[in-house]
């Protein structure tokens, strides 16, 4: 494997959300991940169809063992493997781990420098570690739902990018490489406790510095950022297709205002908050005058500030992200490429995603197993 993770070993316990897409983004960053996949029983149903398919894209550069963990020596592989490692990540509820025998202190005891990434939306311990929950709700505790949307709606689900990828996989991810960095120089790994509330929170950190400043209230669409001025905000064009206008600079409005031709007096008082909802309202109405190409001929690549609002059908082929192999294409699934990018050390292109246990034989030989035992092990339905 290329890429500055290359030589790292990380054990993935198969789950849902944020753990496979840290998992995915050490994998693109050259680390070696071996995916440890249930060993469902034959005929079982997938409740999730697409996993274990090329279309499952966070599964995407690591290769799958599929164990029955329910046998004394499906557990000791998984303990053998950890001896081995440089890092296990898990995205169960807190105790599950140490109920399959697999907690920190039975991996340290074994492996000093193992480092123990665990991802949860409430965190290890609080007064709901132990609830179920969604990204929704993550989000929801720390304040950030609450300021997205508009003033006249519900708060709106911004997908789950915020808790499951951002506050949640992202730190995660974050996490284990400071945690890597710093065993090598103690010998000690430890335990990266990356809990959805606390990545998304801290993801608001500017939002609630502007808060405590006064710069910010709670009342959605009525802000800088969030939809209430009229020169940060998207939108609808002559042919029902959107962009978005950033122009929070003065210079930089200055130019929106020449390039536009909005001449209107209205339009001078760009941050009198008193005056935005006269502003968007002539704002609206200016954009819905050409289609999207037409704003795009005029304004894209200028200093107002602007893009066009693409679909995922458009963006790949845009041609700044074509120009920076934005997306790429792994085995007929388009799909975003590796980043950040690297000068030197540069990730190569993941695999598609392997099906559940179709490697499980040559990841045990290249972990140090014998043949002999590897067709045990088939022989007693471990792997």
């Amino acid at each position: 494997m290329a890429g500055p993770l290359a030589g790292i070993r990380v054990v993935e316990m198969v789950g849902l959300g944020p753990c496979p897409f840290a998992a995915m983004m050490l994998a693109d960053m050259g680390a070696e991940v071996i995916r440890i996949d249930r060993k469902a029983p034959p005929g079982a149903d997938n409740p999730f169809p697409m996993l274990g398919t090329k279309y499952d894209v966070m599964a995407r550069g690591r290769r799958s063992l599929a164990l029955d963990l329910k046998l004394p020596a499906a557990k000791e592989v998984v303990l053998r493997l950890l001896d081995q490692a440089d890092v296990v990540l898990e995205g169960f509820r807190p105790g599950v781990m140490e109920r399959l025998g697999f907690g920190p202190d039975v991996c340290h005891a074994r492996n000093p420098k193992l480092v123990y990434g665990r991802v949860t939306g409430w965190g290890q311990h609080g007064p709901l570690a132990q609830a179920a929950g969604h990204d929704l709700n993550y989000i929801a505790l720390t304040g950030m739902l609450h300021a997205m949307g508009r003033a006249d709606t519900p708060p709106a689900p911004p997908l789950n990018l915020v808790g499951d990828f951002g506050g949640g996989a992202m730190m995660l991810a974050f996490g284990v490489v400071c945690a890597v960095l710093e065993a090598r120089t103690s010998g000690n790994g430890q335990v990266v406790d990356a809990a959805m509330t606390d990545g998304a929170a801290l993801l608001g950190a500017m939002m609630y510095g502007f808060r405590a400043f006064g710069a910010w209230n709670d009342q959605r669409a009525s802000n800088l950022l969030d939809g209430g001025a009229p020169f940060y905000d998207t939108y609808a064009c002559l042919d029902g297709k959107f962009i978005s206008i950033g122009s929070i600079e003065p210079q930089f409005y200055a130019l929106l205002l020449k390039l536009t031709g909005a001449s209107d007096p209205a339009f001078s008082a760009q941050m009198d908050a008193t005056s935005w909802p006269q502003m968007k309202q002539r704002f609206t109405a200016l954009f819905a005058t050409r289609g999207r190409g037409d704003w795009c001929a005029l304004l894209e690549g200028t200093d107002v500030c602007f893009a066009p609002v693409l679909d995922m059908a458009e963006a790949p082929a845009h041609p700044h992200n074509v120009a920076r192999g934005t997306f790429i294409d792994i085995d007929g699934v388009t799909q975003p490429a590796p980043a950040p990018r690297f000068s030197r050390t540069a990730p190569a292109v993941g695999a598609a995603a392997s099906a559940p246990g179709a490697d499980s034989a040559a990841i045990l030989a290249g972990w140090g197993w014998a043949d002999a035992d590897i067709e045990a092990l088939k022989e007693a339905h471990v792997i």
